[in-house]
């Protein structure tokens, strides 16, 4: 799930859906019964001691003198519901954009990691057709035919499937297209997650093929309102989260919205200038560092070589004592910058403090690569335009949180501002430099059969 444990190999979609949630048999064919809408995805949020991505063996380094090996990562995971089948199956899923498939488990699969989960019954569903391959989407298995297997390597774990076309609906936004439905499962990690499978949103790249991506299938279908969708995540247990498809919500931006192209179609990725310390250019990435924006990881990730260096110059102390004087931690995209206060970017519990960002090495054209994970995304608010292929971002609106505006004292108040550095500013400020004192947004108003094997480590870049 997510970058840190991308799925490359998962789903095909055929583009046949109807125009809303109802789709109708008819004739042998399908047709649609209303128009193209929008719809918000409550989402269930649940704390563990360490993520599934974390499961497959990020590393996270302490300071000297640390106790090595005796951390605990505190993580969250955030699942909702889609419904599968006629009559509709339910399930929970991470809407993950750092994959571009469906996976459920099926009612074939007998091993605990799926027996503990709702499973897919293709025999209950009257729309369900048995996949041969994945090449041929629309092609029924012939009784006693050949199929592919596609294994699923997780770095702790694997999971092996076949494919199964049918309708799948995300609340009133539905389409039909073709998903993982896993055969087996191996306990670790997958009988320890809350949730029962995973729905990508990656770009048509992290696809099995073309045809492959739901959120393409709902695009070319017409039953989204705008061809994008937006996530929001609360900043505590009892704040809603959400993600809405279709639209997006200016209610739970604090700012304007400022786009981003992506730089490299698959992931939702795109580039990033640099790195700041208190508003202060460190001069880590010299041009060449992306961040893909991934829903589905629940920390953040970055190169060894920047982690480690950003590790030394934020020295966070292991016992906390300069937790409280800690400094912002930025990301320059898009001429902003956008920060973390400490108690984003710090893992602080009685095990005592350090700075919560994994390392993780990803070679060129993709990398280095930088992963922002559920601590920056509850920060801030994201939409994923489709049609222009870019990232939205703007500070999220939580309840309770500081009016945003052009003061020392917004500033420095709890809620992290997001800076937009002006084209002066950002002359004035070459590299390395203090930068001019910086402008907060104003507030936004209201073949034959095979097995096939995708290895899926830390991060696999197609």
């Amino acid at each position: 799930m997510g970058l840190l444990h991308t799925i490359c190999s998962l789903s095909v979609c055929t583009c046949l859906v109807a125009q809303t949630g109802a789709i109708v048999v008819g004739g042998g064919h399908l047709r649609s019964t209303a128009t193209a809408g929008a719809h918000t995805v409550t989402l269930t949020r649940q704390r563990t001691a360490l993520s599934f991505a974390q499961r497959a063996g990020i590393r996270m380094r302490r300071r000297a003198g640390s106790k090595a090996g005796c951390k605990t990562v505190h993580a969250s995971e955030y699942f909702g519901k889609v419904s599968v089948g006629t009559p509709p199956q339910e399930f929970t899923v991470v809407f993950d954009t750092g994959s571009g498939n469906l996976l459920l488990p099926s009612q074939q699969c007998k091993d605990q990691a799926c027996t503990s989960h709702k499973r897919f019954n293709a025999g209950a569903s009257s729309t369900a057709v048995d996949v041969g391959f994945a090449d041929s989407p629309d092609k029924p298995v012939v009784k006693g035919g050949d199929r592919d297997v596609v294994t699923i390597t997780f770095g702790t774990g694997e999971i092996s499937g076949v494919f199964v076309k049918d309708n799948i609906c995300v609340g009133s936004i539905c389409t039909h297209g073709n998903f993982v439905a896993a055969t087996e499962e191996s306990d670790e990690p997958f009988s320890l997650v809350p949730f029962d499978g995973i729905f990508g949103l990656g770009l048509q790249q992290m696809s099995e093929g073309p045809h492959f991506n739901i959120l393409d299938c709902m695009i070319r279908d017409k039953v989204l309102k705008a061809n994008m969708f937006a996530v929001f995540f609360g900043a505590t247990d009892e704040e809603p989260s959400e993600i809405t498809f279709g639209e997006y919500r200016k209610a739970k931006m604090a700012t304007d919205l400022f786009w981003v192209p992506v730089s490299s179609p698959g992931y939702w990725q795109v580039q990033m200038e640099d790195i700041t310390i208190a508003n202060k250019r460190m001069s880590l990435c010299k041009g060449q560092c992306q961040v893909a924006v991934d829903t589905g990881t629940s920390l953040m990730a970055g190169p060894t070589d920047i982690v480690n260096d950003l590790i030394d110059k934020l020295a966070v102390a292991n016992n906390c004592s300069n937790y409280d004087t800690l400094p912002d931690l930025g990301f320059v995209v898009g001429k902003h910058i956008l920060n973390l206060k400490p108690e984003d970017y710090v893992d602080k519990s009685e095990d005592g403090c350090s700075v919560a960002l994994m390392t993780l090495d990803i070679p060129p054209p993709k990398g280095p690569l930088f992963i922002f994970g559920d601590p920056f995304l509850r920060k801030y608010y994201t939409v994923y335009d489709r049609e222009a292929l870019r990232v939205g971002f703007a500070l999220a609106a939580h309840p309770g949180g500081p009016e945003v505006k052009g003061s020392a004292a917004a500033r420095h108040s709890k809620q992290t501002l997001l800076v937009d550095l002006s084209p002066a500013e950002a002359a004035a400020d070459p590299i390395g430099s203090s930068p001019s004192p910086p402008r907060p947004l104003h507030a936004a108003p209201p073949r034959p059969a095979a097995t096939r094997s995708t290895v899926v480590g830390l991060l696999v870049a197609r």
